[in-house]
């Protein structure tokens, strides 16, 4: 049956999957590994791996870490919106920050979604 896998994803799974179309939409290529959890109960931590480009691949080579980690935040910072969204979709929650982090010398890519408390203004001193 067409969508039925979807409808049976885990909501990391589907998290995983996103991040991957994403960055394959978004910057010519994916991940091959990728993988979402739950960092206590309102943060979501996306791990890809083998996710530089090929050029930024051939700057790391060349010692140019600090231009990688540049150049991926301005990335981040063009396409976020596309990210949270994705994201907030997924969960149904409301996503209140997002940072990108790379690992030049890995090649990982670690998506942080900080989610608005559920029920609360986001004063709540837990």
């Amino acid at each position: 049956m067409p969508g039925m896998a979807e409808h049976l994803e885990s909501p990391l799974t589907a998290a995983s999957n996103a991040m991957v179309r994403l960055h394959k939409d978004q910057f010519g290529r994916g991940p091959t590994n990728a993988r979402a959890h739950f960092a206590g109960p309102d943060t979501l931590v996306c791990v890809l791996e083998d996710a530089l480009l090929p050029a930024e691949r051939a700057l790391a080579d060349m010692g140019e870490h600090q231009r990688v980690r540049e150049t991926r935040i301005a990335y981040q910072v063009a396409t976020a919106p596309k990210f949270v969204t994705a994201i907030e979709e997924i969960f149904g929650r409301k996503v209140r920050a997002f940072a990108s982090g790379t690992d030049v010398t890995e090649a990982v890519v670690f998506e942080t979604f900080l989610f608005e408390r559920d029920g609360a203004d986001g004063n709540d001193a837990r």
